[in-house]
């Protein structure tokens, strides 16, 4: 047996039992950074492409992917077989290096098989949201210089009430899978070689994604993201613990970024990802079962399913939670019998900051962890100064392989830089071990008279109530203070608002914040607007009306709004 290959009870065996808090920690910070500095030390592939074929090499027969819902499964050789015979298809068609192709497709084979055939020959994926509307549509496209678009029939629609597509994208360079007119995607597939090699190969700081971030207001901005930082985020993620995770869970669409660092991920381990045709909390479990799951993201929803006998009955050995309160923390563990670990991550840095897997004692602690492999961190003020320990800054990122800006948006990225620092938009606090804990998002705030009020931490008061399962905290327009506080919330099953009323949410929040973070408007939500990741998009909380005042329970005048 080999140390990767221990069971999970020993590698979390706390290393000297006798030794204080503070020496187990610095312990654990030791350890974990020796796996990190081995990954730093080491050559990595050069492209997404290179993952496979090594993998492909290694355990041709190994099963790699396996879409559960539609029975599709493909081994090492016949996923390789399949990337070299479309990106022969599709150089015929003619995609070559450095081309921009938009694709919107399901979670079906085709789109890995895209993604990867795309970085076989140098070309850049602009992945297309499925949810999207035909003016959406025309935005990523033309946003994105779309010089050839791949799209499953089913929203094949769309383009004719597109108003204007990218000049160089014209109709015979549209690839449709399933039935309808023009190429078709599986004819390109059938018809390559699998020997092909490309005339011209990716390199690692060449573009691989032009990734469009699930922004909550307003149309999203294209991270540009090279080789490198996909080889590099993967790499950490199948590395970091020191644990062979063989079967992986992928249960969010794969035109988000999750997905696709996850099918490398896989690879590295010469594993098998498993990947759901769409997301299901009341399903969640019963795939981790089903399929012997060792490593998921496993978001906070899960939780909030009913109790079930079988929950702590899995192979899971690791999972990671994003944002989980972190007064449930421990119980998720011992409901679930697993390890669950915090981290930080956003499109534009991909895998910032992990918890260590043995560091137990942080669990509850809501902190976000510490710097991975390749990555820099600091709380800055807003000249890019840092801030003191313990005080709260925005946190800046640095790394050989973070996004190298925004397409098409030069301003927008100079606004996002201090010099090679990425100014993340998150608020942050530092701990004298070095972990970091998110407080809040930069300009998720609320300005009541001269106060600044951070609306995660409002939340997070709210969800110490036991009753609450969610809260969304927004500003509300205010002539005498500009702006004021209200509070969505989402009770939890088996509750009513006659169970947690106004007066009683209103008197948690008072012993809970300040007195000028108290919400003083309220309103009751059966469910919450969310993005394709499930965060809240508080976006559309704020459009649905004209005055959100409406239907809310206004603590000044204790009475109902309408």
């Amino acid at each position: 047996m080999t140390s990767l290959d221990r069971p999970r009870d020993d590698i979390l065996d706390i290393i000297g039992k006798n030794l204080t808090k503070e020496d187990l920690i610095d312990a654990h910070i030791r350890g974990a950074r020796q796996r990190l500095c081995q990954i730093e030390s080491e050559r990595l592939p050069d492209t997404i492409y290179d993952i496979l074929a090594a993998a492909a090499a290694d355990i041709p027969n190994q099963l790699a992917l396996h879409f559960f819902d539609t029975g599709e499964k493909l081994t090492y050789r016949e996923l390789v077989d399949s990337v070299n015979r479309l990106a022969d298809g599709l150089h015929r068609f003619g995609v070559r290096k450095g081309n921009h192709v938009g694709v919107m497709l399901n979670n079906l084979p085709s789109f890995p098989i895209t993604w990867l055939a795309l970085g076989r020959l140098g070309a850049v994926i602009i992945p297309i949201n499925i949810r999207y509307t035909a003016p959406e549509v025309e935005y990523v496209l033309n946003d994105g210089d779309a010089e050839f678009l791949i799209i499953d029939h089913g929203y094949a629609a769309l383009l004719d009430d597109i108003e204007a597509m990218p000049k160089a994208l014209t109709t015979d360079r549209v690839v449709v899978q399933g039935d309808s007119p023009g190429q078709s995607f599986d004819e390109l597939l059938a018809s390559g070689d699998p020997g092909f090699v490309p005339p011209a190969t990716a390199t690692p700081d060449d573009l691989m994604n032009i990734q469009y971030t699930s922004g909550t207001t307003g149309f999203p901005k294209g991270c540009m993201l090279r080789h490198r930082y996909w080889v590099g985020t993967a790499t950490v993620a199948a590395r970091r613990d020191g644990v062979v995770y063989k079967n992986i869970l992928a249960h969010q669409p794969y035109f988000y970024m999750d997905p696709q660092w996850m099918t490398l991920m896989a690879f590295l381990q010469r594993g098998t990802l498993f990947i759901a045709n769409r997301p299901s909390a009341s399903r969640f479990m019963d795939w981790v079962r089903a399929h012997q799951i060792h490593f998921c993201i496993f978001p906070e929803v899960v939780y909030r399913q009913p109790p079930d006998p079988r929950d702590g009955e899995n192979n899971l050995r690791r999972v990671a939670i994003y944002g989980v309160r972190k007064t449930i923390h421990a119980d998720l563990q011992q409901r679930f019998n697993v390890q669950a670990r915090e981290a930080f991550g956003m499109t534009e840095v991909g895998s910032t900051l992990f918890v260590p897997l043995e560091s137990t004692e942080m669990v509850g602690s809501g902190s976000c962890g510490v710097p991975v492999a390749f990555r820099e961190c600091r709380v800055v003020d807003d000249d890019g100064e840092d801030v003191a320990q313990g005080e709260i800054g925005e946190m800046v990122v640095k790394g050989p392989n973070i996004l190298l800006g925004y397409y098409n948006k030069p301003e927008a990225t100079t606004e996002s830089f201090f010099g090679d620092w990425f100014r993340t938009g998150d608020l942050f606090r530092q701990d004298e071990n070095g972990f970091l804990y998110i407080v809040g998002r930069k300009k998720d705030m609320i300005r009541r008279s001269s106060e600044n009020i951070a609306a995660r931490e409002v939340e997070a008061a709210l969800m110490l109530m036991p009753e609450i399962d969610e809260a969304g905290v927004v500003p509300v327009p205010d002539e005498a203070r500009g702006e004021e506080v209200k509070a969505y919330v989402m009770l939890a099953e088996g509750y009513t608002p006659e169970d947690a009323p106004p007066e009683r949410i209103i008197a948690h929040a008072r012993a809970h914040l300040a007195v000028f973070k108290v919400p003083r408007y309220l309103e009751y939500r059966t469910e919450f607007p969310r993005t394709p990741s499930l965060k809240l998009k508080k976006g559309e909380l704020i459009a649905e009306k004209e005055d959100l005042r409406d239907d809310s329970w206004d603590t000044v005048e204790e009475a109902w709004r309408s």
